[in-house]
């Protein structure tokens, strides 16, 4: 297998590990300058390659790595106690500086500085690299003997692994520690996996390992138990900024704050997304700048996204309501090379802003925003519901879902602003039932409820509200009169906890009910309180639960509360006390005991006296013990 290294080709051998490169063969003798004309004219020296920003800028130590200090700070205590783990495993998105990492880590594995000027040599593991040290530029360049980079995306089998567990085993050539990095290591078989866990636990001495991924979760858990795994953050857009300032300044670049703040949205918080934006940004702008500062408009343009003072514009205009107007914006925007559905997704970006900055002030203190961004979200924030602002988000992102497969892109969003104008208006849930008469007023008087509507002025008397059919339980109803602002609504009023269980029986609630014979151990029960202690094995729920029914059966607010103790046995232990005591009564009667004695095995199943009715065989034997032997029964 060969390993490619930036112009290194390293190949495996009975003795190790080979390098081929032409800066480690011998010096060529240069050809004798000729004073003569040369064939083509003047001889010029070649221009040196460009090399892309992502590249130049990429960070050398870990004092360079930004968005990244709990890492750093886990990383640098690590090797000042000397608690140097065998592998890494590094994951997050793309471009937050896995790889980067990687290479630090590889270069701190194995910094040497010998002594110079007074200052001691350094000859062990350490991150604080002030300068380079004797492998450090090797090491950057990724050209080191020792530091080996695999692609797993292209060396994915299990002779790739078993080469690495061949070649682990020698010591290193030149550097301290033999370092294996291994990039989107989730893309190596299931047999490679298996293969290299053995060598993964137990490593040689002198052998680190560094994964990096972006995909953690199609690693096997049995390599991620073995490795200690760092996930690398999201850089956060402010911080971001800043650092693209920096680069501008190193550049000698003059930019819009609002551009460098549009580039750090776009980029998703990763490093090398925006600088390779900030790399086309410079070259589209110098073209337009006439040698200025490349504006936010051209970057505008280059990415394709609204104007964010327009897209609050549009934000203000769809949730007043003005139809006309968003859709004027709307098309101005598609006309200015804005595609529609980015426009959505601003427009969705600023109603979370907005939203943010409701549920938490302190949101407008981030340095990603502008002031036209912080003062106008204020203002929106101030003005909308949140019940306003997460309809207009689902709707947006519903719309988004519905442009991504239309057509006619800019249709389907003026559509998607109709519906989100339309649906600004729309009153909340609490609104409606206050609109058509229930809740509280404005006097905060209580209003009917849904659960009871009004009786209709015109009905006869004969139809009020149903009398209850429960024991003692109460249904007051007042008569109709002519005038319909004066008929009250039909009210249940509960005198007892039986007509409370009666209640629930009647409004067929039956787990309700259950839990009420079952689960209650009351203590206090008057008008609008009921205090209990709950049985072992209740639900602790059942307060809440009873609260919102009795509130909804009787259109007022009870409370419910449990106490540790002093509670009266529930209804269902009050029965079966009641059993025992009539059972024990019955197994001391002459002729039972004698029957009993008689029929070895017969047991009393149930007791029942004259006028309780017939009951069915299967009510009988609810809570009968099982009975081993069929020779008889007494009842």
């Amino acid at each position: 297998m060969a390993w490619r290294n930036n112009g290194a080709v390293r190949r495996s051998s009975a003795a190790g590990w080979m390098l081929m490169d032409h800066e480690h063969d011998p010096p060529r003798p240069s050809p004798a300058p000729d004073d003569g004309p040369s064939l083509f004219g003047a001889d010029q020296a070649p221009p040196s390659a460009y090399r892309v920003l992502a590249r130049k800028y990429r960070p050398t130590t870990f004092a360079d790595l930004i968005g990244q200090e709990p890492m750093v700070r886990t990383l640098e205590n690590a090797f000042d106690l000397n608690r140097i783990h065998q592998a890494y495993l590094l994951t997050g998105v793309r471009g937050v500086g896995k790889t980067t990492t990687a290479r630090i880590l590889a270069r701190a594995f194995n910094y040497e500085l010998p002594a110079r000027d007074g200052r001691p040599a350094i000859n062990q593991p350490t991150i604080h690299m002030e300068e380079l040290g004797v492998h450090c530029q090797a090491i950057i360049d990724s050209r080191h003997v020792d530091v080996l980079e695999m692609d797993a995306a292209s060396h994915t089998g299990i002779d790739d692994i078993r080469e690495i567990i061949d070649n682990a085993r020698y010591r290193p050539v030149m550097a301290r520690t033999k370092v294996y990095i291994i990039d989107e290591v989730h893309m190596l078989s299931k047999a490679a996996f298996n293969g290299l866990l053995k060598t993964l636990e137990e490593p040689p001495e002198h052998v680190k390992f560094i994964f990096a991924t972006t995909e953690i979760d199609k690693v096997p858990v049995t390599v991620r138990s073995r490795c200690q795994r760092f996930d690398l953050r999201r850089i956060d857009a402010g911080l971001l900024a800043d650092h693209l300032r920096n680069v501008c300044k190193a550049e000698g670049v003059a930019i819009e704050p609002d551009a460098l703040a549009m580039i750090a949205r776009a980029a998703e918080g990763s490093a090398r997304d925006a600088l390779s934006l900030l790399d086309q940004a410079i070259a589209y702008g110098a073209a337009h700048s006439a040698g200025g500062a490349v504006a936010a408009e051209d970057l505008r343009l280059m990415l394709g996204v609204a104007d964010k003072a327009r897209v609050i514009d549009l934000f203000e205009a769809t949730m007043s309501g003005d139809v006309a107007k968003a859709i004027g914006i709307l098309e101005d925007q598609y006309n200015g090379g804005a595609d529609p559905a980015q426009v959505l997704l601003e427009l969705a970006e600023f109603t979370h802003l907005a939203t943010r900055l409701k549920l938490a002030p302190e949101a407008a203190h981030s340095a990603a925003l502008t002031p036209e961004e912080k003062r106008r979200g204020e203002d929106a924030a101030g003005r909308l519901s949140i019940p306003a602002l997460t309809r207009a988000w689902q709707i947006l992102m519903k719309g988004v879902e519905e442009l991504r497969g239309s057509q006619r892109p800019l249709a389907a969003a003026d559509m998607v602003l109709v519906r989100l104008a339309y649906a600004a208006d729309m009153p909340t849930p609490a609104e409606a039932l206050r609109r058509l008469g229930f809740g509280e007023d404005a006097s905060g008087n209580n209003r009917p409820s849904p659960s009871s509507p009004p009786t209709r002025s015109a009905a006869p008397a004969s139809v009020g509200a149903t009398p209850a059919r429960g024991p003692r339980l109460v249904a007051a109803s007042q008569p109709t009169v002519s005038q319909p602002s004066a008929a009250p609504a039909a009210t249940t009023m509960i005198e007892s906890f039986d007509a409370l269980v009666a209640l629930a029986a009647q409004r067929r609630d039956m787990r309700l009910k259950i839990a009420l014979e079952s689960e209650v151990r009351l203590v206090r029960f008057e008008a609008g309180l009921i205090e209990f202690e709950l049985a072992p094995g209740g639900a602790r729920d059942l307060a809440a639960t009873l609260m919102q029914k009795l509130q909804a059966w009787t259109g007022e607010r009870w409370m419910v509360s449990i106490v540790a103790s002093g509670g009266a046995p529930s209804l269902k232990e009050q029965r079966e006390a009641e059993e025992r005591r009539r059972r024990s009564s019955l197994e001391s009667d002459p002729l039972v005991a004698s029957v009993l004695a008689r029929f070895p095995g017969a047991q009393i199943v149930a007791v029942r006296g004259r006028d309780e009715g017939a009951t069915s065989a299967g009510a009988l034997y609810d809570d009968a013990a099982p009975i081993e032997e069929d020779d008889g029964e007494a009842q």
